[in-house]
């Protein structure tokens, strides 16, 4: 039960991410949110709280025309869970380091969730 709770969680979020619903998203985070992305070992962005998760998923929308992560597979731990990502994205501006728009990118990553009562109180996205 408790597994199958976390689950809904984990694609009520990711369902929202996908369709740039910044409002579903939080709708499932705990009041204390933190939120951490790593990339080759190093955390690159952090927040505390959902009001700095709030305006990170705000700057974040303009950047995308298309998004998506999905499950490729899940195992549970002890209140969350371990998430295989594969991640697609098409963006909608140049970046700085050279990307133009229209390019996509491709990854595949982990993300680790951590639950708090009915809520998502941890997420790391690690590429």
């Amino acid at each position: 039960m408790e597994n199958e709770e976390m689950q809904r969680l984990i694609e009520r979020y990711l369902s929202a991410y996908n369709t740039f619903d910044i409002q579903g998203m939080l709708d499932v985070l705990d009041e204390e949110i933190r939120f951490l992305n790593v990339a080759r070992g190093e955390v690159t962005t952090e927040t505390l709280g959902i009001a700095d998760f709030r305006a990170l998923a705000e700057q974040s929308v303009p950047i995308f025309s298309e998004r998506r992560q999905t499950i490729r597979q899940i195992g549970f731990t002890q209140g969350g869970a371990e998430v295989e990502i594969d991640y697609e994205a098409t963006l909608a501006v140049d970046l700085p380091n050279g990307m133009q728009a229209g390019e996509v990118l491709q990854l595949r990553g982990k993300s680790v969730f951590q639950k708090k009562g009915e809520k998502l109180v941890r997420i790391e996205d690690h590429s």
